[in-house]
């Protein structure tokens, strides 16, 4: 596999090192999944759930179980459609975690990784599977949120998900774009991952950074660029705004490159806990994993400092 690296497919970051050919396997396709899912959760973002930083309902296992139970859905990415990718691979995580763990990373992922099966690069390959989402995709997505049952979700005038759909997938999710960033994602194909998110990830890589390091300043500059919806719809969109305000004077402050935006990044961190976890940046979290799997697409595993470095 290591002389069919992205060359083909235009991938950059697949020139450097080990990665997936441009048309990867179902297998491969499910392991950059799953490996995308616990490299995300290891690192210690800013107000969210990492190694020794357990919320009291769910904690860093939970997420390695969740990441796990996904392997085997999403070896069936060739085999079914979009919306029953998301539905088993949340039907398999409820079989291993308490609550919802990765529901938005799921709904990012998956598309994602049907745009890996195709003969394309993978931005284009996604733009396809976007515009071709279904009735039947939207109905199936529809059974897997109200499942996973995330917190905060509210009511919709429109297509309200207690409701069956009578849209697409990808209409559906363009009526709630105002209000989620991970439907903000299906309306504009990704551009928060493949704009920012990547960008970050790959650079921060290229400049030596480990992989928790080059995860968190990832998952600062994807917050620092726009509010987090998770935040608005728990704690209001004037305390998002002003969590990513803090982001953007976290990363000035040097972020993970220095001792100052260390202490800064502590500091930040501990500004965003409380018992209810309003202020927890879970929709930043799940684009950071949506770059994580782009990257690792790309043959990003091997690339930059070595590939066991955390």
């Amino acid at each position: 596999m290591a002389d069919k690296l992205g060359v083909e497919a235009g991938m950059t970051v697949g020139d450097h090192g080990l990665g997936l050919p441009p048309t990867a396997t179902p297998g491969e396709i499910a392991a950059a999944a799953q490996l995308a899912c616990l490299l995300e959760a290891h690192a210690p973002k800013p107000g969210n759930v990492s190694p020794g930083r357990d919320f009291a309902d769910v904690g860093y296992g939970d997420f390695v179980a969740s990441a796990a139970a996904i392997g085997a859905p999403f070896c069936r990415v060739a085999d079914v459609g979009l919306g029953a990718l998301v539905r088993e691979a949340v039907e398999a995580t409820a079989k291993w975690a308490p609550s919802n763990t990765n529901l938005g990373i799921v709904l990012l992922l998956a598309p994602l990784a049907k745009a890996a099966l195709g003969p394309n690069d993978l931005r284009s390959n996604l733009a396809g599977v976007l515009e071709t989402t279904t009735l039947d995709d939207a109905r199936e997505v529809y059974a897997a949120i109200r499942l996973a049952n995330p917190g905060g979700l509210g009511r919709a005038a429109n297509q309200d998900v207690a409701r069956a759909p009578t849209l697409p997938l990808r209409e559906v999710m363009r009526l709630a774009a105002d209000r989620d960033g991970i439907a903000l994602e299906y309306d504009t194909a990704f551009t928060a991952t493949f704009d920012t998110g990547v960008p970050a990830l790959r650079q921060a890589r290229a400049d030596g950074l480990g992989w928790d390091d080059a995860i968190v300043e990832t998952f600062l500059t994807l917050l620092a660029s726009a509010p987090d919806t998770h935040i608005a719809r728990r704690a209001g969109l004037d305390r998002a705004t002003s969590v990513s305000r803090l982001a953007v004077t976290v990363l000035a402050d040097g972020g993970v490159r220095s001792d100052a935006g260390r202490q800064s990044v502590a500091r930040f961190d501990r500004s965003l806990r409380d018992d209810r976890h309003s202020a927890n940046p879970g929709t930043t979290a799940d684009l950071t994993a949506a770059a994580l799997f782009v990257l690792l697409l790309e043959g990003g595993w091997a690339a930059g400092p070595q590939a066991s470095s955390l």
